[in-house]
Order: C-alpha cells, then sequence, then structure tokens
C-alpha cells in the first residue's frame, strides 16, 4: 500500500432491504428484494404502485430524542447512516480534530418531501397546518449540513447534487480533499428519501416498471423508484493503520464526464468515457478488472447503452466479465443509489463474494453479458469497477481495490 493511499474504515446503510450493513449485504447475497406496494404516499391515482421503500428505520434509534423532528426523512437516514459509519470505523470518540473531519454528501433532490408536504398545505387552504421549521429542512445543502451539525463536524462540508451519479461524485471528491490535505477523514455517500415528485416525474415519462426491476433482461419494462442513505468513512491508509482501524477497499481512483448529449438518456461515448478516466486514474489496467458493478436501471436504453460502453472499454472480456446490478433489489435510490451500491462493491472486494441481478429470465441479445443471474457468486474479486450516471449526462465511475498486506 502506498502513503498516499485512501482505504475505507467505516460502512453506513439505511436501505429497504437491511439497515446497516451486516443485514445489507447478507440480504445482497440472498437476493433479497426491497421492493414493495408502496405504503409512503397514495399511488392510486398512478399507473405503478411499487417502490423500494425503507420500511424498518426508527429514527429516535439514532437522533437523539425530541431533536429528529427538525430534520427531514432523507437527513435522517443520512445522519443514521453517518453514526452507523462513524461507529463501525471507531471514530464516535474522535481522536481526529473535528477541524478535520469532513462531510462530502450526494442527493438528487433533498428533502423534497417537505416542500411537497407545504404545497399541499397550501393548495389545500390548511396555511394553519404550516409551520417555519419545515421550510429550512428542504434545501439540498441540509443533508450534509445535518450530519456536521449534529455530530460537530467542523471541517469541509459539501452537497453534491449531480442527480442519480451523486453518491459516486461524493466518494470521488472526498478522496480529492484526503490527497489535498484538506481532512483527514471524510463521511462520504449519498441520502434520498422517497417523494412524489420522483415517482410522479418517473411515471410522467414512463420510465417505471410495473412490477420489478429486470435489469439486462429482453422483457425489462423500466425502473422503480427508491430510497435509502449510504455513507462511508475514508482515511489516508497511514493513520488509518496508525489507529488500527478496520480496512474494507481502498478507493484506487475515480472518474467523471458529462456527454450533455440527451436530458435522460446516457451516451455511449460518455459512459466508456467516465469508464477510462476512472482506470487511468488509477492506473489499472482493464484486463485486471474482476468485476463491474453497473449503473443497471432495467430501462431499455440505459442498460443497451451501458453493455455497450462496457464492450467498447473491456472489449471481449465483457462477454465473462461479471457485471450485475444492485437496482434489481433495491430499486432506484437516486442520490444514494450508487453509494449503497459501492457499499456492496465494497463488500465484494473484500469477501470475494459477487452479489446478484434477480429477476433475470430471458437473455438480450443487445445486453450479451454475464450478469450474474438470480444467484450470487463465491469469486476473487481484487478491483471492481462502480458505474453511475445520471440526467444530463452527468456519469461517475469509482475503481475499488482489495487492500493487500
Amino acid at each position: 500500500m502506498k502513503s498516499e493511499s485512501i482505504v475505507v474504515t467505516g460502512l453506513g446503510v439505511v436501505s429497504s432491504i437491511g439497515v446497516g450493513w451486516r443485514a445489507y449485504w447478507e440480504s445482497l447475497l440472498a437476493g433479497r428484494s426491497g421492493i414493495r406496494p408502496i405504503q409512503y404516499i397514495d399511488t392510486s391515482d398512478y399507473p405503478t404502485h411499487f417502490g423500494g421503500e425503507v420500511r424498518d428505520f426508527d429514527p429516535k434509534k439514532f437522533i437523539s430524542p425530541g431533536l429528529h423532528e427538525k430534520f427531514g426523512r432523507g437527513a435522517q437516514f443520512a445522519i443514521a447512516a453517518a453514526q452507523m459509519a462513524l461507529e463501525d470505523a471507531g471514530l464516535m470518540s474522535f481522536s481526529y480534530s473535528r477541524q478535520r473531519i469532513g462531510v462530502c454528501i450526494g442527493t438528487t433532490m433533498a428533502d423534497i418531501e417537505e416542500v411537497e408536504s407545504l404545497n399541499e398545505q397550501l393548495i389545500y387552504g390548511r396555511q394553519s397546518e404550516m409551520r417555519p421549521a419545515s421550510f429550512i429542512k428542504y434545501p439540498g445543502c441540509s443533508m450534509s449540513t445535518s450530519i456536521g451539525a449534529y455530530f460537530d463536524l467542523r471541517g469541509p462540508n459539501f452537497m453534491i447534487p449531480t442527480a442519480c451519479a451523486a453518491g459516486n461524485y461524493a466518494i470521488g471528491y472526498a478522496c480529492d480533499l484526503l490527497r489535498l490535505n484538506k481532512a483527514d477523514v471524510v463521511l462520504a455517500g449519498g441520502a434520498e428519501p422517497f417523494s412524489r415528485t420522483v415517482f410522479e416525474g418517473f411515471n410522467r415519462i414512463f420510465a417505471v416498471a410495473p412490477d420489478c426491476c429486470r435489469p439486462f433482461d429482453r422483457n425489462r419494462k423500466g425502473m422503480i423508484p427508491g430510497e435509502g442513505a449510504g455513507i462511508i468513512v475514508l482515511e489516508r491508509y497511514p493513520d488509518a493503520i496508525a489507529r488500527n482501524a478496520p480496512l474494507y477497499a481502498e478507493i484506487l481512483g475515480y472518474g467523471t464526464s458529462c456527454d450533455a448529449e440527451h436530458m435522460t438518456i446516457p451516451s455511449v461515448d460518455g459512459v466508456a468515457a467516465v469508464m477510462i478516466h476512472a482506470l487511468r486514474d488509477a492506473d489499472v489496467d482493464p484486463a485486471d478488472v474482476d468485476y463491474i458493478n453497473a449503473h443497471g436501471t432495467g430501462t431499455p436504453m440505459n442498460d443497451k447503452t451501458e453493455c455497450a460502453a462496457i464492450k467498447r472499454v473491456f472489449g471481449s472480456r465483457a462477454d465473462t466479465l461479471p457485471i450485475s446490478s444492485t437496482k434489481s433489489m433495491l430499486g432506484h435510490a437516486m442520490g444514494s443509489a450508487s453509494a449503497l451500491e459501492t457499499i456492496g462493491c465494497i463488500l465484494s472486494v473484500k469477501y470475494d463474494h459477487i452479489t446478484p441481478t434477480i429477476n433475470y429470465e430471458n437473455r438480450d441479445p443487445e445486453c450479451d453479458i454475464d450478469c450474474v443471474p438470480n444467484q450470487s457468486r463465491r469469486q476473487a474479486v481484487n478491483i471492481a469497477v462502480k458505474n453511475a450516471f445520471a440526467f444530463g449526462g452527468n456519469n461517475a465511475s469509482l475503481v475499488i481495490g482489495k487492500i493487500k498486506s
């Protein structure tokens, strides 16, 4: 390991298939789906009714009594995931200076459900129910600043709103903060609550599947909206060793690209470019990659585009390289998606176990890949790539490596 290596020392998860990384990992390996009929909003007026909702989350288990109501649902997810990550890393006692602990979180719409609630109160003449405190829960910065304020972390604090790739962007930028010595520890990842805005928006563009998410399947019909939070603790390798921290994996490098070719569909050029940038930043040859955790939304064009880009970058290896989609189990958790999926990827690298793509039944010649169908697979994973793409052509890929003694 190099002295400048950036390592993952803590994991925090709030997801539709488990709270805490161990429950989450167990569900991933079992191919357990978190996609169920939605309870959070009334879907009777919509053509679809399924989502990846978090149902077994109690904010009072993580946030001091009387304080949880001051935060929106997404910020509650973020604080809970941050606490789990800090505890996992052995940092709740803060051996580092608080001025040197940063926060870098990604989102798509932050706590937009707070605006939805205020809007409903205004439209239906319930202004007496409106509370000034509700207004300050929404701004995008609220998730990262809520973490900083709750844990009294006074280092750099950033909220990155690059939609469905935001978690990867946040992790990549957090690595930069450490490499530039702007911080000694950074909590990085993404958070997103379920919202009517997301659900209605994706239904309006006919992108939501009626029942389940089937990435790479010939009969895939779209994505499924989801929610959650995934946050990791990042440190420089020598610092982690000095305090005997848990070591999960190394972030070898990352890449970003913005093709700006289409509002909702990524381009093959842009997706291929971001993987190339990430591999170059990590100084990794495509031949050395053991696994790709795909963006894999289950929409016809997105999956087709990603497969074409992977084949361009990896050539003939793309036919046999394991490439699975976590969204088949979680749904698309928006700004938290790539962070949650990165945590699964980190655990695949640590434990040499690849998570499956569930709901796969019918081969698609345009997605002719090894998508690790329906069953997890034990296989050596020394280097993995995690892809994430977003509306407007915002793409980000991470390269994750095994820590070798």
